[in-house]
């Protein structure tokens, strides 16, 4: 067997308060749902927690209070066989909080207090270059002066970047001109860096060929059950942009899933897949995540993907 891919992972933690309603309100509006469910969430960990249960060898940096929460968060990476030690525990300060509400297809809406996560600092960019990584998986609900030092660093090592813009901050052009080898959005993400909307497939191919010229050397735009997209830019071999069809599951829960997709990507192109093939890998996982409920307890193994989508996983 291979050594497994050596994976950073650079993000928030949150715990998650999820409930389950027919419909999602609209403004104003009180719709009454299921029973409350607290379980450990937040982008970064979420990525992490996926990228371990693929088979990787992960570490997370990031921040969490000293409250209850945080201990739950701390424990929940350790139990998915996550290296805990750059998570750095904040005194006085309360962890971050997401409010979810999840309707009958799956589809949600998410409110994050980031709490801890706000305070993330020096200390978690410089650990992301403590140790040995194949990979550096970033996202963006920590502050964007942390995430452009991360860079900085992987940047100086000739480190593999994967950066996951979500949620889209108002200074995201400045943090891909200075490079980045992957960058992975949503169309809601993409529309809000190129400041036009990105409706469907092609609008998205265009997209994706835009933000690929910006300093990305690939970028991928997700597109739900539609798959994605994948540019490349001019450095890393470009061509036209690629679509990649999504997989056909039933969909218990959305919540997640574009973690799974990022976490499965870094982990695919860090084990040496082709980028077409890494977005269709992560594709797979993505999907997969979509068929049980919660965002952690929802995120796949490999014989979870291929029993859901066909799709064999490359580490055992």
């Amino acid at each position: 067997m291979p050594q497994p891919p050596r994976i950073t992972v650079l993000g928030s933690l949150n715990m998650d308060i999820s409930v389950t309603v027919p419909r999602l309100a609209g403004p104003g509006e009180t719709v009454l749902g299921s029973a409350a469910r607290l379980q450990p969430g937040g982008k970064g960990a979420n990525q992490a927690v996926a990228a371990a249960r693929l088979g990787a060898s992960v570490r997370m940096a990031g921040c969490c209070g000293d409250d209850a929460f945080g201990g739950t968060l701390r424990s929940a990476l350790q139990t998915a066989g996550v290296d805990v030690t750059a998570v750095r525990v904040l005194a006085g300060v309360a962890s971050g909080l997401a409010l979810i509400t999840v309707d009958a297809t799956g589809e949600n809406s998410i409110t994050v207090a980031p709490g801890a996560n706000g305070l993330a600092g020096p200390p978690e960019a410089a650990a992301t270059a403590a140790e040995p990584s194949d990979a550096l998986v970033m996202s963006a609900e920590i502050p964007v002066p942390v995430l452009a030092a991360a860079l900085d660093q992987a940047r100086a090592v000739h480190l593999m970047t994967v950066l996951n813009l979500a949620p889209a901050p108002p200074d995201a052009s400045g943090l891909l001109k200075a490079g980045v080898d992957w960058l992975i959005v949503n169309a809601p993400e993409a529309a809000a860096i190129l400041g036009r909307p990105v409706a469907g497939p092609a609008a998205a191919q265009a997209a994706a060929a835009d933000l690929a010229g910006s300093g990305a050397g690939h970028v991928v735009i997700t597109l739900g059950p539609d798959g994605a997209v994948l540019a490349s830019s001019v450095r890393a071999g470009s061509g036209a942009a690629l679509a990649v069809p999504g997989f056909s599951v039933r969909s218990v829960d959305s919540v997640g899933a574009g973690d799974a997709f990022v976490a499965a990507l870094g982990v695919a192109v860090a084990s040496g897949a082709a980028p077409a093939e890494a977005v269709r890998l992560a594709c797979a996982v993505g999907a997969t995540a979509v068929t049980k409920p919660g965002a952690q307890p929802g995120l796949p193994t490999g014989a979870d993907v291929l029993a859901a989508t066909g799709v064999r996983w490359p580490l055992g």
